[in-house]
């Protein structure tokens, strides 16, 4: 039991010197590696000697430097690349008054910049309405107006609000009125800004409750409701999902169908298709508008789609 205890005692301190043996090893290895560096490190400024002339000051010609001038276009390139408080900083240290001038120039320009980032164009349609004449003598300012009128036309469309884009175009008749361009943007506000899929999945959604309840009631008659091509029951509908009004006939009172469309009249009134087949049945070739003196015959009366 001694003999094993020593031998225990052995094994525990070989263990121990082999681990401080690879820590020590392990600093040893780092100095060497730090020697390497500092040799090399203290080779880098004659490196640095040999690549780069320290003094470039030589190369310096005795003329007569102005340095107003010089502080005026540093101070302008601070203005000019936005870095407003270094230009502020680099005149007031170096008295230059004369900078300042053209600091405010670029100080608008920034600021319409930030406004076009988050799509609001008006700060650069003013900006236009005040530097109109300087943007005139290089014949820029027609153009670079009608750019943004038309961006801001299509932002509020963008935006599903037709009415007020068809209002900003009529207030502004000189631009939308007189140029084709314009008059094709336009159009624009009758386009659909869904996709016809999300519309058509969002009125089934919506619908669907009242289909059911129909589908049940009237369960006995699977055939009749296969071939029923319109609903005995109205389907309410949200406002979003509402193209255009439903048209009923003034005459016979009845909503106009695909059997029974809306047809218009020469003299632009309105009636569905049975009402004037009637009417045009009554008396031979022509026939009377019910709501004005105007004759009209069947062949006259154009069919609205809406």
């Amino acid at each position: 039991m001694e003999l094993d205890t020593v031998k225990d005692a052995f094994d525990s301190v070989v263990k121990r010197q082999k681990l401080s043996f690879s820590k020590s090893q392990e600093i040893v290895d780092q100095l060497g590696l730090q020697k390497e560096r500092n040799i090399n490190h203290s080779k880098y400024p004659k490196l640095l000697e040999k690549s780069f002339n320290p003094d470039i000051s030589k190369a310096y010609g005795y003329v007569d430097f102005d340095f107003h001038i010089a502080n005026q276009i540093v101070a302008n390139l601070f203005n000019q690349q936005g870095l407003f408080d270094l230009g502020d900083s680099l005149v007031d240290e170096a008295g230059e008054p004369e900078a300042i001038s053209i600091r405010s120039h670029f100080l608008d320009m920034y600021q319409v910049l930030e406004y076009l980032k988050v799509k609001d164009l008006e700060p650069a349609l003013n900006w236009i309405a005040v530097n109109r004449e300087k943007l005139n003598q290089n014949g820029s300012c027609s153009s670079l107006e009608l750019k943004l009128h038309r961006l801001q036309f299509v932002e509020i469309v963008k935006k599903g609000t037709k009415a007020d884009a068809l209002s900003y175009a009529r207030t502004r008749p000189i631009y939308f009125s007189a140029h084709d361009k314009f008059q094709k943007l336009v159009v624009c506000i009758i386009w659909s800004y869904r996709s016809p899929l999300s519309v058509l999945v969002a009125a089934g959604i919506e619908g669907l409750p009242t289909l059911l309840k129909l589908v049940n009631v009237i369960a006995a008659k699977r055939q009749e409701w296969l071939e029923m091509k319109q609903l005995p029951v109205p389907v309410e509908l949200g406002k979003e999902l509402q193209f255009h009004s439903i048209f009923v006939c003034p005459v016979s009172r009845d909503q106009d169908s695909e059997e029974n469309p809306p047809m218009q009249m020469p003299c632009l009134h309105v009636l569905c298709k049975q009402s004037i087949m009637k009417l045009s049945k009554s008396r031979p070739w022509t026939f009377r508008c019910p709501y004005c003196p105007t004759e009209v015959s069947a062949e006259q009366c154009r069919q609205l789609y809406f």
